[in-house]
């Protein structure tokens, strides 16, 4: 056999093939043989049809058979012979061969690229850092009081911050417009989901009270129909709506699972799961980081071959979850939507793997086992969920994977200039930090 390689662009490699007429021949007469043996043909007996009928009739086929049987056979033993690896399937095309009767072909391929982690020394990053505060757990307790708000009716004028109940006509050029009526619909003032002007002109409205509204649509409105034009709307209000947010009673946290009935309770068991979700949410901004230096100092070719197989695998994850979601759009999303997200997972992949392999990072039982239960703290039967990570294979390794790549954080982390920057708990969870 003999190989020769050629370079393309990029990772692109060409991988010339020859493999001489005695192997090929060898090759086709074996297979013609054991055709002989079973094939039958009539007016002869099976396993007596002369081998040149054989070859008259079967030749070609056996011909294309021996090619391809020789080329999965041969392919990467010729790559691993030039100390080439192959990303994604090679393409093969059929070429005149060296040798007259032989097999020449041609397999052109990216090959991994070669990955070298770069010094990072004097690479540098901000840390976030955050606590729950009192009044963190204030505006918490808020948030859960007022997603159990009741709304009770009441007589006077409305304000902001109570809903208006009203049937509403819109008009535009003394003509009604399509979209621009409705019966019977909530608005609660100062929302701002009307157009300027549509909400403050309820204000002080009572049951009963009759409203025009003369507003205008903003130029960049979304219906490019009514954008920029003036528009009357005549109102009818049907009843007006005050917010009563619940006590924090005993009733009330008894709800949230806290048995124990008391405020202080309630407080400890808030600030517990704020801590939890801080503390994750703090992780994964670090993370996002670190992966953001290790990119920017390593710059690196990437097999397009599997950044579309990322691309195409994260496509197919996103069919699946809408799927699971009860969503069956028909939106069929080009595989190109994904490429650029794709890219960057693939060149993580890539360094993260490299770093484990370099500093023979393991991920030990203790470690898989306090991931394992720092995660199940927010369910409700923590012990379920821990059986279940530990006793499921696939589940268990994508902690271990976890726990490797919490791992490599560390170690970058270890490796650049970190300035921690301090930050309020709703910066860090609103995702603006």
């Amino acid at each position: 056999m003999q190989v020769s390689v050629e370079s393309g662009e990029g990772l692109e490699k060409r991988l010339l093939v020859d493999l001489p007429a005695e192997r090929v021949s060898a090759e086709m007469d074996k297979k013609l043989k054991d055709l002989a043996r079973h094939v039958r043909l009539d007016g002869f007996r099976p396993g007596k049809v002369p081998m040149r009928t054989i070859k008259q009739r079967f030749g070609e086929q056996v011909r294309q058979e021996t090619y391809g049987a020789l080329i999965q056979e041969t392919l990467y033993e010729a790559a691993s012979q030039e100390k080439l690896m192959p990303a994604g399937e090679p393409q093969v095309e059929l070429r005149e061969a060296a040798e007259e009767g032989g097999l020449g072909y041609t397999a052109t391929f990216e090959v991994m690229p070669e990955i070298k982690v770069a010094d990072l020394a004097g690479q540098s990053l901000s840390r976030p850092r955050a606590e729950v505060t009192e009044s963190d757990i204030d505006a918490m307790l808020d948030k859960l009081r007022k997603q159990r708000t009741t709304w009770n009716e009441v007589e006077r004028g409305a304000k902001d911050g109570d809903t208006v109940h009203m049937d509403f006509r819109g008009m535009v050029d003394g003509e009604v417009f399509e979209g621009g009526s409705a019966e019977n619909v909530p608005l609660v003032l100062g929302s701002g989901s009307m157009i300027e002007g549509f909400e403050s002109g309820l204000l002080g409205a009572k049951a009963g009270d009759e409203r025009t509204l003369e507003v205008k649509f903003p130029e960049d409105y979304r219906a490019e129909h009514l954008a920029g034009k003036d528009a009357t709307f005549e109102v009818k209000v049907l009843r007006v709506t005050e917010p009563q947010l619940p006590a924090l009673d005993e009733e009330f946290i008894k709800a949230f699972g806290v048995e124990a009935g008391t405020v202080e309770a309630l407080r400890e068991d808030v600030a517990k799961n704020m801590r939890h979700e801080l503390k994750q949410k703090l992780n994964s901004i670090t993370k996002e980081r670190v992966m953001d230096v290790l990119v920017a100092a390593n710059p690196m070719d990437i097999p397009k071959a599997m950044i579309t197989q990322e691309a195409e695998r994260m496509k197919q994850q996103m069919v699946q979850d809408m799927q699971q979601r009860g969503q069956t759009s028909s939106v069929d999303l080009p595989v190109s939507v994904f490429e650029e997200q794709a890219r960057r997972r693939v060149h993580l992949g890539l360094l993260v793997s490299e770093i484990m392999s370099a500093q023979e990072l393991k991920a030990d039982e203790e470690q898989v086992r306090e991931t394992i239960a720092e995660f199940a703290e927010s369910y409700e039967n923590p012990q379920e969920v821990v059986d279940y990570y530990l006793n499921d294979k696939n589940a268990r390794a994508s902690i271990e994977n976890l726990v490797l790549e919490n791992q490599v954080v560390e170690w970058v982390l270890g490796q650049v200039q970190v300035a921690d920057e301090n930050k309020a708990f709703s910066e860090i969870m609103d995702n603006t930090a």
